[in-house]
């Protein structure tokens, strides 16, 4: 299991339909939005390449400028 957190940084006017759109992504959960358009985010998926493939996702959605991962915790199910 992984657990990430991320901010993704929209444009102000942008950022609440950025964060309805991250919600979509599975296991990606929006916990705040400044005014300036960041994004708080967390994710947590079950392997490093499903990781990989969620920050890629993010980082093509439209109204998305930039990502940048603040923590990444990774463990085995044993």
């Amino acid at each position: 299991m992984n657990i990430s957190s991320a901010l993704v940084h929209a444009h102000p006017a942008n950022a609440t339909a950025v964060a309805q759109r991250l919600t979509e992504l599975p296991g990606v959960e929006v916990h705040g939005i400044s005014p300036e358009g960041k994004l708080i985010v967390t994710i947590e998926t079950d392997d490093d390449d499903s990781t990989l493939a969620t920050y890629t996702r993010i980082g093509q959605l439209d109204g998305v400028l930039a990502a940048a991962m603040i923590y990444n915790h990774s463990e085995s199910e044993t």
